[in-house]
């Protein structure tokens, strides 16, 4: 990897000598089917470039990353791939004023999602291709200047196997055996894209008339293996397209510039999805082969219409270097959830907002990585990482404020600007600010000082006094930082009052908007109001914060916080609880206590899915070792309650089921699932289709029930790529050294696995109840990981040291080997020792929480 890296001073350096007025490619991907697997499989591709020079006679490098380079030719001069190509560069030296570069390289398919990935279906045989590239895997397909700003037209062409088809950006036809595409509007190589293969693909339109009387027509397709066609429910995927299209349209006052609209649903995906103009990617996993609740339509419909947001925040207009990556993330992360509220069935989408993005974000800005969202990118590697909660969620929480802060029009009309102002050129954070300044007579610059440019998140606090008649005489908000981010920052938000009705509702009865300035500020409105029982900080989720509660406000919390009639304000309750318990505020087994009580009474299908997932990792990172095995039960039983009481046949009760599976670990818990799997057992309304088969097993496989033949026979049920994946992750989960032993070797010690097979793996490998078995590998684990990391790609690099770090084992001693590592490893790579340092941070943290728990218990 290190020689593959880019550093922003070199594409500077680059960007300032080179104008790139056009690409020509031609791939030859008839390789992808017959021969063998013996060595690298390759494909041909042949590039040629045309561009400028600011310097004739100057010497730049063109990026490439191939087994081999057959030719290259530079204005006609034939240049010698073995004095000029180092196996991800090809240096070009004395420059024109006018130059063409011609590449002959035999580029290497993937296995890893990155680059032109070749998978195999082992249902059918058949072998679909797909490329993905951001930030910088276009090279492993074709010669480029490989950096978001040398923007150009490109014309691609495209051999492929006899009865494939080809997709690509533009508009593509089938002429003597070569695909051949419309020439694209000027883009960025990382969104350049190829789908190619057998796949099953579903047509549809989109029209309507501009205001300025032309009709506009975009062709929309979309497509997935043939495997999947059963369950491909196209209509609804066209009905959030074009919902979506008539809201960016509505707002944007910019026609959609690049013609069709195709989106390809595929195999091993290493993202959620890829905004590709004309040809966006997701992972194959939003067809759903079973059912799922709403909150999985709900999210893929968010997927959706955030990919859509980048065709202007992205694609049309594009950041100069990563150190922007926000100005395309953080704008469609806010963008998706606006336009589904706005324009879809899914009104609440910012309770899943407040409940779930966030939460990633607040993970994120509390770590040692911590950035702000305009971050310090030096390189490819540090890009890579920078996809992370703060350039995403942050950045859309605050986007969110921001809307609140200069007015919806206002913002809509300096986006309507900034898309005008810059199409198809590149931008910096100066650019969106001067045209919110010009259109909302506010100083973006002090804004921007204070949300942009600085990392950490505030703690709001109510503190409220109350007269001997039980009324507020003084309510104010106490904001703290952390010492490690001291910024105070200021805030809109609505801070409500809750009280418990005689019906035995909690509802709100007064609230009150107060821009919240320094470490307190009053809230004079709300002066007089009778004695709350709650107070709601950041009601309605105006900005981006940790919400805490004085004594009495967590008090009635912790007896009705289940009353709480607002979907919204539960939600934000919930989230704020969580937020104290990894704080170490809050015992572990207090916040599971609240889960088993209220959470069967929760009505949003979203939230009660994050409630699960936080009560899991509570149990498994929070509580204090000796109370695991008791909470680990009390989750069970209440978990098995939950899914006897539910409505039969409800996405509740699925979701109950699916909670029951992650926890269940005693014996009765594990003959029910077996029953379940053999049709012995039976609970009224629950349907048992595959994929919940293979959620049971999983369990079962973990604690020795399920053995390699009973996981061989549940494959051969299910034969296909998702039931490989499941097979592959339930045999690593088995209790056996050996099993794990075998899983570390194909992971670690070998680069055969898929990336989905490697995640799979590593899932498996990694189960909570399996700590003394995976203990002989927290020491091997530093051994080996800087080995990896340059030994394998960037993706699969993360997800070797991310998933395999040994956050089980005893943690202290596991804190004091990641911080010996550290220590002697000051020259490894910088986007390695922050994966390292965020896995630390996360299990110090861990600790903190296990005392608290344990303290906790000692008190009571």
């Amino acid at each position: 990897m290190p020689g593959e890296n880019l550093s922003r001073d070199e594409a500077r350096e680059r960007a300032a000598l080179l104008s790139v007025e056009g690409y020509e490619v031609s791939l030859d991907l008839r390789s992808a089917v017959g021969g063998t697997d013996a060595g690298p499989r390759t494909f041909r591709s042949v590039t040629t470039i045309r561009f400028r020079s600011a310097e004739p006679g100057a010497a730049t490098f063109a990026d490439l990353i191939a087994p081999s380079v057959t030719a290259v030719s530079l204005n006609g001069r034939d240049l010698d791939p073995g004095a000029v190509f180092d196996g991800s560069r090809i240096l070009l030296e004395d420059l024109a004023e006018d130059n063409e570069l011609v590449v002959d390289a035999q580029c290497a398919y993937s296995r890893t999602g990155e680059g032109m990935h070749r998978f195999v279906d082992p249902e059918d045989g058949e072998v679909y291709l797909y490329t993905q590239y951001e930030p910088a895997d276009s090279r492993r397909v074709f010669a480029n200047f490989e950096q978001p700003d040398l923007k150009a037209p490109f014309r691609f062409e495209v051999r492929a196997p006899e009865g494939w088809v080809v997709w690509s950006n533009g508009v593509g036809e089938l002429a003597d055996g070569v695909w051949q595409f419309a020439e694209t509007k000027p883009i960025s190589t990382y969104i350049t894209a190829f789908v190619a293969g057998p796949y099953h693909y579903v047509t549809d339109s989109y029209e309507r008339v501009l205001d300025d009387g032309t009709r506009l027509e975009i062709p929309l397709g979309a497509m997935c293996r043939k495997g999947l066609a059963r369950h491909f429910d196209s209509d609804d995927v066209f009905l959030v397209t074009k919902q979506g299209l008539d809201f960016f349209h509505d707002n944007f006052d910019y026609p959609y510039p690049f013609g069709k609209y195709d989106q390809a649903f595929v195999p091993e995906y290493n993202l959620g999805a890829m905004e590709n103009p004309g040809l966006v990617t997701f992972r194959e996993e939003f067809i759903f082969r079973g059912r799922v609740t709403q909150a999985s339509y709900e999210r893929r419909a968010n997927v959706i219409l955030h990919e859509m947001a980048h065709m202007w925040f992205g694609d049309l207009v594009t950041m100069v270097w990563w150190d922007d990556l926000w100005l395309k993330e953080s704008f469609a992360d806010f963008m998706g959830t606006f336009s589904m509220v706005e324009a879809t069935r899914f009104t609440n989408g910012w309770i899943t907002f407040a409940n779930n993005r966030k939460s990633w974000a607040y993970r994120a800005d509390q770590l040692p990585s911590t950035h702000p969202i305009t971050a310090d990118i030096r390189d490819l590697e540090d890009a890579k990482l920078n996809f992370d909660g703060i350039t995403y969620a942050k950045g859309a929480s605050v986007l969110k404020q921001l809307v609140a802060y200069v007015g919806r029009d206002a913002f809509l009309e300096g986006a309507r600007r900034y898309f005008k102002r810059h199409a198809y050129g590149n931008t910096r954070l100066g650019d969106l600010l001067s045209v919110l300044e010009e259109t909302s007579g506010r100083d973006m610059a002090t804004w921007s000082r204070s949300w942009l440019q600085t990392a950490g998140v505030n703690s709001l606090t109510p503190q409220v006094i109350l007269s001997a008649e039980g009324r507020v005489t003084e309510l104010a908000i106490l904001q703290e930082a952390a010492e490690s981010h001291p910024e105070l920052r200021p805030h809109r938000v609505a801070v409500g009052l809750y009280r418990r009705s005689p019906e035995g509702a909690v509802e709100r009865y007064a609230r009150a908007e107060v821009d919240v300035e320094g470490p307190r500020t009053v809230v004079g409105e709300l002066v007089g109001a009778e004695a709350p029982d709650l107070v709601l900080v950041n009601d309605d989720d105006l900005t981006y914060c940790k919400i805490r509660f004085d004594e009495g406000s967590l008090a009635a919390l912790r007896d009705g916080l289940g009353d709480i009639t607002d979907p919204l304000a539960r939600a934000l309750c919930w989230s704020a609880l969580w937020n104290l318990t990894r704080d170490a505020l809050m015992p572990a087994r207090d916040f599971i206590d609240l889960v088993l009580r209220f959470a069967g009474r929760e009505t949003d299908i979203g939230v009660l899915q994050m409630l699960h997932a936080w009560a899991n990792s509570a149990l498994t990172h929070y509580a204090a070792p000796e109370w695991r095995e008791e909470g680990g039960r009390l989750l069970a039983e209440g978990a098995l309650r939950e899914l006897r009481l539910t409505e039969p046949g409800s996405q509740h009760q699925l979701t109950w089921a699916r909670f029951f599976s992650a926890v269940a670990s005693g014996e009765a818990d594990l003959q029910l699932l077996q029953g379940l799997l053999e049709g012995t057992a039976k609970i009224d309304g629950l349907e048992v289709d595959q994929e919940l088969r293979w959620a049971f097993l999983e369990p079962l496989a973990a604690h020795g029930v399920a053995d390699e033949g009973v996981i061989a026979a549940e494959l051969a049920r299910d034969d296909t790529a998702s039931g490989k994946r499941h097979q592959v992750r339930c045999l690593a989960a088995r209790p056996s050294a050996a099993v794990k032993a075998q899983a570390w070797a194909s992971v670690v010690e070998s680069d055969s696995l898929s990336n989905a097979l490697v995640e799979a793996t590593i899932a498996g490998f990694a189960q909570s109840s399996h700590r003394e078995l995976t203990a002989p590998y927290a020491s091997k684990y530093f051994e080996v990981i800087e080995r990896v990391w340059g030994e394998r790609s960037i993706q699969i690099g993360m997800d070797v040291v991310r998933g395999l770090f040994p956050s089980l084992q005893d943690p202290r001693g596991t804190l004091e080997a990641a911080d010996a590592w550290l220590a002697a490893h000051g020259a490894a790579a910088p986007a390695l020792r922050r994966l390292v340092l965020e896995a630390r941070d996360d299990l110090a943290r861990a600790l903190r929480g296990q005392a608290c728990d344990g303290a906790g218990a000692v008190g009571e």
